[in-house]
């Protein structure tokens, strides 16, 4: 069985369209939770509406990791999916991705390509946001080079790496693609099957500072006796450029302060 997650809060006007896009998969043997974020709109009214289709779960609102975690704690599935209460899925995501671990019993977790979709137009992501298979961690220290609506995972991976950091506001993603590329190749099914929709207010991509939580990721993955000599070289070059570019936007912002910290961890 597959185990479909999705995080939701305050969605309520989009988040019909993702969950009809798990219900319409051509895979039958497969669950789909929703956990419910402490959302105080008309997500509660959607989500009645589809009855034991769906296993909802509600929780106070503690954020996008938390909502994961718990997702994935309430699970039962052999492998785990992810959507993103904004993307949707295309026809024969789920069967596509159970299809590659049949023929791929070692592998740990595959991604799907994606068509990019920003204020309801067709947009080309750049050539350094290029989706590539296998081992990828140098680049997943630049950008985060995995899409959790398009991922499947195996559920024995999150005993092996964790689970989604509670403790980052957003970067949460890239703290967990770092923690798995590092020691595990993220294989890529060369097909778009997810739609990855951006442009509104609500995305957690839009917050200021975010170079700040991939800092905290960068060090927090330094401190765990996790990577390669080679690795850890790279980390910590990508840590110090990081950093001295933070410092600068601070500078620039008069956090003077702030950025005299940033400037010490390069």
């Amino acid at each position: 069985m597959v185990s479909v997650v999705i995080p939701t809060y305050n969605r309520g006007w989009i988040l019909k369209e993702a969950v009809d896009s798990v219900l319409s998969q051509d895979c039958e043997n497969f669950e789909l939770i929703v956990v419910d974020d402490g959302s105080t709109d008309n997500s509660q009214d959607v989500l009645f509406s589809y009855g034991d289709k769906i296993k909802v779960i509600r929780q106070e609102n503690k954020g996008v990791s938390a909502a994961r975690n718990k997702g994935i704690a309430s699970s039962s599935g052999t492998y785990i999916a992810f959507l993103d209460s904004d993307d949707l899925w295309l026809p024969g995501k789920l069967e596509a991705q159970l299809e590659f671990f049949r023929n791929n019993p070692d592998a740990l977790i595959c991604q799907t390509e994606e068509l990019w979709i920003r204020n309801g137009r067709r947009v080309n992501p750049g050539k350094r946001h290029k989706k590539i298979s296998g081992f990828f961690f140098e680049k997943s220290l630049e950008l985060c080079m995995v899409s959790p609506s398009a991922v499947m995972v195996r559920r024995e991976l999150f005993n092996m790496a964790g689970l989604f950091d509670e403790s980052l506001p957003a970067c949460e993603d890239y703290d967990m693609w770092l923690r798995i590329t590092c020691r595990h190749p993220v294989y890529l099914i060369d097909i778009p099957l997810i739609l990855k929709r951006g442009g509104h207010n609500d995305q957690l991509s839009r917050m200021h500072s975010l170079d700040k939580y991939r800092i905290r990721s960068i060090k927090k993955l330094l401190e765990c006796d996790l990577l390669s000599e080679d690795q850890q070289k790279l980390a910590e070059k990508v840590l110090a450029e990081k950093c001295l570019v933070y410092a600068k936007g601070c500078r620039k912002r008069g956090r003077v302060d702030e950025a005299i910290e940033y400037e010490g961890f390069a």
